[in-house]
C-alpha cells in the first residue's frame, strides 16, 4: 500500500495490547456501513480520507478488501480488519513473532530443566 506509514507499533507500545485493539475497533466502525456493520468497498471509498487514504484508486481499495477478505464475502468484519491491520504493519508482525520466539524459548529451557 503506497503511502501507508506504520504507526502500530508507536500506538502498540503507548496503549498496549488492549488500547491498540480498542483504537483498531474505532477504525472498524469509522470506515464500516452503518447499516451491514461491514467495510465494504463502498463505505471504505467514503471514509478513506479518514485514514488518511484518499489518494487510493478504486483498484488500490478493492485489493485492500481482497487482502483482507478471509471469508469470501467482499466485505471485511471486525475481525478481519484487525488482522488485516496487523499484517500490514511489518514492525509489528516482527515484534510480535520475536516475543514468540522467546516464549517458546523459555518453554524449551523449562522442560529441559525438569
Amino acid at each position: 500500500m503506497d503511502g501507508f506509514e506504520d504507526f502500530l507499533p508507536m500506538m502498540a507500545e503507548r496503549l498496549g495490547a488492549e488500547g491498540l485493539m480498542g483504537e483498531l475497533c474505532n477504525g472498524f466502525d469509522l470506515l464500516s456501513d452503518p447499516v451491514k456493520g461491514l467495510i465494504t468497498f463502498e463505505s471504505l471509498k467514503r471514509n478513506s480520507g479518514l485514514l488518511g487514504l484518499e489518494g487510493m484508486g478504486d483498484d488500490e481499495l478493492l485489493s485492500m478488501l481482497r487482502e483482507g477478505d478471509v471469508n469470501g464475502d467482499g466485505a471485511l468484519d471486525q475481525m478481519e480488519f484487525c488482522v488485516l491491520m496487523l499484517r500490514l504493519s511489518p514492525e509489528l508482525m516482527e515484534e510480535s513473532r520475536r516475543l514468540v520466539e522467546m516464549e517458546i524459548m523459555k518453554e524449551l529451557e523449562s522442560s529441559m530443566q525438569q
